[in-house]
């Protein structure tokens, strides 16, 4: 039955690309288990149309903010965002453009076969027709509008016939490594 288990495995996954990534298994030990990669121009196209945001400030100013430009950061298993924001409301005279950058990891929510953003970092949210003070305050509140506005989103989903053999096999998504390629799922024997 192991045998069998393991040709169906590895017939399966060489060279089979499913939903936009491809399942891995060259290169790798008989006893290895497959990966699913998700290359960065397919997460750029899931999480485009989850934006724009718009958070709000303690009814002082709101933070537009638009689509994410992703980048792959491997030396640190990490996924870089720069977006362009917008901030307006009554505390501020006319409407301020800027940018930030963040930082997050990565995790797989299982109840919806998700990869999803969280541990994030927040840069420095940087507006040049600002005053100093109003964007040193723009930065004390970063944080949590880092949170408030990219906790969680979605940046894949995989679909149930793209993992049916491999539930059928014992395994589930594991650790998600940031690659130069793009986003390596590895699959892991169920507990």
């Amino acid at each position: 039955m192991l045998h069998r288990r393991r040709f169906l495995l590895t017939t399966a996954t060489r060279g089979l690309a499913l939903g936009g990534g491809a399942w891995l298994l060259a290169g790798r030990s008989a006893g290895a288990l497959p990966s699913y990669t998700v290359p960065l121009a397919q997460l750029q196209e899931m999480v485009a149309p989850k934006f724009p945001r718009s958070v709000p400030v303690q009814g002082l100013f709101d933070l537009n903010l638009q689509a994410p430009q992703l980048r792959l950061l491997p030396a640190v298993n990490r996924l870089g965002a720069t977006m362009a924001v917008e901030a307006a409301g009554p505390a501020l005279r006319r409407s301020h453009g800027g940018t930030f950058d963040v930082e997050f990891a990565l995790r797989y929510e299982a109840s919806d076969r998700t990869l999803r953003a969280h541990q994030l970092r927040l840069g420095r949210l940087d507006f040049p027709t600002l005053r100093p003070a109003v964007t040193d305050l723009l930065n004390v509140y970063g944080p949590v509008l880092a949170e408030q506005s990219l906790r969680e989103v979605t940046l894949h989903q995989l679909r149930p016939q793209d993992t049916a053999l491999f539930d059928g096999l014992g395994l589930q998504p594991g650790p998600i490594t940031v690659t130069a390629k793009g986003l390596e799922v590895a699959f892991v024997r169920k507990p």
